[in-house]
């Protein structure tokens, strides 16, 4: 992750869900030991404390199955390591939620923030993609149900700009 994305999404982390840790870096995908099955979570970095932070933004509409999803996540994240989760969910403002807040049970100790955003994060997620494809990294199924997403997402006057980009990227992979 280059240093313009780290501080965008740390700064969304802060001022968004009010998390004024000291995010240390961006944790390696194999250093989560994540069970097979069990979601991989999003970006994912350590604090200070050695404390887990998830930043994700949800594509489609948070509900009940999204939830456990997130929820099986943590658990199996704190399991491994004996350290606090915290998973929070940026949600462009088309996303339905249909789940309320409520209490979960769990012997891990995690929380999970959802923000539904007034904010196009459709520049952040093309922003991501790009610099993914500028490194030369290769864009995962989400990554490019991402890029699918993006005209769909956005607002109505930006639908064509983000259409543009979507296509472009997607050329870019499949020519």
């Amino acid at each position: 992750m280059k240093t313009r994305e780290f501080n965008i999404k740390t700064r969304i982390i802060r001022e968004t869900f009010n998390d004024t840790r000291k995010i240390r870096c961006l944790a390696p995908k194999d250093s989560l030991m994540l069970d097979e099955g069990v979601h991989q979570g999003g970006d994912v970095f350590r604090t200070e404390d050695g404390e887990f932070i998830d930043f994700e933004i949800q594509l489609k509409d948070f509900d009940e199955e999204e939830l456990a999803k997130y929820v099986e996540f943590a658990e199996n994240l704190y399991e491994k390591h004996q350290k606090k989760v915290s998973v929070y969910i940026l949600c462009p403002k088309n996303i339905d939620v249909t789940v309320r807040e409520c209490p979960l049970k769990s012997d891990a100790e995690f929380t999970i923030k959802l923000a539904c955003s007034q904010d196009e994060p459709c520049h952040l997620i093309l922003d991501f993609i790009k610099n993914k494809l500028k490194n030369n990294l290769v864009l995962d199924c989400e990554d490019i149900k991402a890029v699918e997403m993006l005209p769909v997402m956005c607002s109505r006057k930006d639908r064509n700009y983000f259409r543009v980009e979507s296509l472009k990227i997607m050329n870019k992979i499949y020519y």
